[in-house]
């Protein structure tokens, strides 16, 4: 296969378009950095691109990009870089404090473990054996954390609504 044949690359950028925003959005839950997402974006597709023409259906290149999202948002959050450096506070302002984006922004404030299943559960439906599947956890961990980050949400909004 050479450089010059559109074929050859045209499916990697259909996946692009397709799965871009949802391996960002998984990235951004899990370091909480918008140039780390960047980043992690980024490193997973080029990943992928090592592994494209192995893919059998639109699931199982779905399921790829998030394990490879999950592996490439662990190496950064255990990574010496990381862990030497200090978060800048963005300051984000929330006016309304019942809309959706306050909730989001709370979850984002949970630890990567919690954001990472209440992420994968919530925004993008998958259920507790899939993503025990996904994370490579047993099903009972996802079950316990899935209710630790609800049982810590409900306090922090519950508090906000006094």
């Amino acid at each position: 296969m050479s450089c010059t044949d559109n074929k050859s690359f045209a499916i990697p950028e259909a996946v692009f378009e397709r799965y871009a925003d949802t391996v960002y959005r998984l990235a951004f839950v899990r370091t909480g950095n918008r140039s780390d997402s960047d980043d992690i974006l980024q490193e997973v597709f080029l990943r992928y691109m090592k592994v494209w023409g192995k893919m059998e259906s639109e699931e199982h290149i779905k399921a790829t990009l998030i394990r490879i999202t999950v592996n490439c948002s662990n190496s950064w959050l255990t990574s010496s870089w990381f862990k030497k450096t200090a978060p800048l506070d963005e300051n984000i302002s929330v006016t309304d404090e019942n809309t959706a984006e306050n909730a989001l922004y709370e979850v984002l404030k949970l630890p990567v473990k919690y954001r990472t299943v209440i992420h994968l559960h919530y925004y993008m439906g998958y259920s507790v054996a899939e993503i025990a599947e996904i994370t490579k956890t047993n099903p009972s961990t996802v079950k316990t954390r899935l209710s630790r980050a609800r049982g810590q949400l409900k306090k922090v909004l519950e508090a906000e609504d006094l």
